[in-house]
């Protein structure tokens, strides 16, 4: 068997990391520069005739290929991996986007609305910016103050700065409960999903800051509210649209809220599949309240975001010392394979994860060890 599907080890019996070892993951964690690598490319060569734009959409392609082909990542990291090198990942990760952003205003504001840049840029820059909340996330994470500053700034670049409220005060603590809008439900599909998760974070979020300034209830028009770090979330983000619309023109406003939408909606296509149909078990999140990948691609590429369940449980573990938890239900394939599967063929992908529940007995049927719950894999809310 090769190394790379070495069977589960305990993360205890792991060795440490040697400084070979440290270079050789540092390595392969530089895989992740492939999205917003491509769209970084695209931008600073453009503008294009639309057969040199067009090839930009290969590495795209190229990646689902690699995220499906069922070649899986199933080694622990070693114990005693050095900070440093994985965070400089992150920062540059961090650089690249911005750079992203001014050079998307800059493209656009020489290249048509009507242009096969446009087209290629709402594709290519938008995967870069949905990527983007990834290394946001992260971030948000840290416990430094400026790291968690440098995350809010990422996620006000795809106008979605209110994330950083919900997740952290709202979904890390109500996951995989009805309470939580960032749960998808049994059954339930991505468009139901989207349209009521959406709206519903939000709201939860505005509503998460009013109670840490005092008072749930408060107006808007509350002196208080000038300390709401969603209203300040909501300034900085189309306060930075705004910018672009007057330093760039509209038509690099419109290309900066594509990718924004883009990046947003690919944010809520992974919520839909980390937690689809599964139920808290008890009052803290378990290991199987959030499903996997054992893609190697989605491993090094979406610096670990395949081993989500580790996540839940300890959410402050940096992404390079995520471990595999082997109780954690897994997804059809890794998270740009299953992104298509859930855009394109969602009804597959819910009797898919259906059969994987029924399979470890989670979610709805973790208390009916005969079968399926009442309506059973027929109960796909459309």
């Amino acid at each position: 068997m090769a190394a790379a599907e070495a069977p589960l080890s305990s993360a205890s019996a792991a060795p440490r990391a040697t400084a070979r070892e440290t270079a050789s993951l540092f390595a392969r964690h530089l895989i992740a520069f492939w999205f917003p690598g491509t769209a970084f490319a695209f931008l600073v060569s453009g503008p294009h005739p639309w057969y040199l734009a067009l090839p930009f959409v290969i590495p795209l392609v190229v990646a689902h290929v690699l995220d499906t082909s069922g070649r899986r990542e199933l080694r622990q990291p070693p114990e005693g991996l050095p900070d440093w090198p994985f965070d400089a990942i992150v920062y540059a990760l961090s650089a690249v986007q911005i750079a992203n952003i001014f050079l998307l205003a800059r493209l656009f504001a020489v290249q048509d609305l009507l242009s096969f840049d446009f087209l290629i840029a709402h594709i290519v820059v938008g995967a870069s910016s949905g990527y983007s909340i990834i290394t946001a996330h992260e971030l948000i994470h840290r416990k430094s103050e400026w790291e968690q500053r440098l995350g809010r700034a990422l996620l006000c670049t795809v106008l979605y700065e209110h994330f950083y409220t919900e997740h952290l005060r709202g979904h890390h603590l109500r996951v995989a409960t009805p309470d939580d809008p960032a749960t998808a439900r049994f059954g339930e599909s991505f468009h139901r999903f989207y349209r009521r998760t959406v709206p519903a974070q939000f709201a939860s979020a505005w509503r998460l800051e009013k109670k840490r300034l005092g008072d749930e209830s408060m107006s808007n028009l509350d002196p208080r509210m000038l300390r709401h770090r969603v209203l300040h979330g909501l300034l900085v983000e189309w306060g930075l649209a705004g910018a672009i619309a007057v330093g760039f023109g509209w038509v690099a406003f419109v290309a900066f809220v594509l990718q924004a939408f883009l990046a947003s909606r690919l944010l809520e296509i992974v919520n839909y599949f980390e937690h689809w149909g599964l139920e808290r078990k008890g009052a803290r999140v378990g290991p199987s309240e959030s499903w996997d990948t054992h893609s190697w691609f989605t491993y090094w590429s979406l610096i670990g975001l395949s081993r989500h369940a580790d996540h839940h449980t300890y959410g402050s573990r940096p992404f390079q010392r995520l471990r595999v938890v082997p109780e954690a239900p897994i997804l059809p394939y890794g998270y740009v394979g299953t992104i298509a599967m859930v855009m394109l063929n969602n009804r597959e992908f819910r009797r898919q994860a259906t059969a994987e529940l029924e399979r470890l007995k989670l979610g709805p049927f973790r208390d009916t060890p005969e079968g399926a719950p009442e309506g059973g894999r027929s109960q796909l809310i459309n």
